[in-house]
C-alpha cells in the first residue's frame, strides 16, 4: 500500500516522494532532510508512531520534518500517540487521496491539518486515561509479549512493565490483564 500510495502522490508536480519503511526512515531522514514525513499508524511495529526525536535526533542540522499520519478515528489510542509525538497532519484513512496532498501542503507550511471525520476520534482520545507509555506497554501486551518481553522491547526493567500493567488495569477498570486487553480493543486504544 506505501508504494502505491507513493505513487500516486508523485502525481502532484511540486512533491518529491520517497518511499521508506518505518524502520529505514530516521536514516532516510538524515540522509535527506524531508520537508514532511507521512505515516500509515496502522502499518507500524505495534509501538505506533515512534518520536520524532527518532526520525530527526537532536543535534542534527535542520529543522525536523513535519509529520503526517493516515488514521481511524476508530483508533483514538493511535491517534492520542501521535498527537503526542507531534504530528500536525491526521488524514482519515477512508477518505480522498486528495486530502493527503492538501495535509502535506499545510504541513509542510507547519500549519495543522485534521480530517473532520477525525473529530469523533479525537473527542474519545481526550477521555482515554491511559499514557502514551501505557498504550506501548498495553499494544505490546495485546500482541502476546510476555512481561519479559514487553521489558526488553522498551527498555524498561519487569517490575516497571509490571507497575505500569497495574496501572492500565485499575485505570481500565479492568478485573487482570487479559480483560484490560479486552476493554482498550474494544474502546479502540490499541
Amino acid at each position: 500500500m506505501r508504494s502505491v500510495l507513493a505513487e500516486w502522490l508523485r502525481r502532484a508536480p511540486e512533491l518529491q516522494v520517497e518511499d521508506t519503511p518505518w524502520r529505514a526512515a530516521p536514516s532516510k531522514v538524515r540522509s535527506s532532510c524531508p520537508d514532511v514525513c507521512a505515516a500509515d499508524l496502522e502499518c507500524g511495529d505495534g509501538h505506533g508512531v515512534p518520536p520524532l526525536g527518532e526520525l530527526f535526533p537532536p543535534g542534527t542540522a535542520g529543522r525536523p520534518p513535519a509529520l503526517v499520519v493516515l488514521a481511524s478515528a476508530n483508533r483514538p489510542g493511535l491517534l492520542k500517540q501521535a498527537a503526542e509525538a507531534g504530528a500536525l497532519g491526521f488524514v482519515d484513512k477512508a477518505g480522498s487521496p486528495d486530502a493527503l496532498v492538501r495535509a502535506i501542503r499545510c504541513v509542510a507550511e507547519r500549519e495543522r491539518f485534521v480530517d473532520a471525520s477525525l473529530g469523533f476520534g479525537f473527542l474519545k482520545a481526550a477521555q482515554m486515561p491511559l499514557t502514551r507509555r501505557e498504550l506501548s506497554v498495553l499494544s505490546l501486551a495485546a500482541a502476546g509479549e510476555s512481561v519479559a518481553e514487553i521489558a526488553g522491547s522498551l527498555h524498561l526493567s519487569h517490575g516497571t512493565v509490571r507497575n505500569y500493567m497495574a496501572a492500565i488495569t485499575r485505570k481500565t477498570g479492568a478485573r487482570n490483564r487479559i480483560d484490560a486487553i479486552r476493554i482498550s480493543r474494544g474502546e479502540g486504544w490499541v
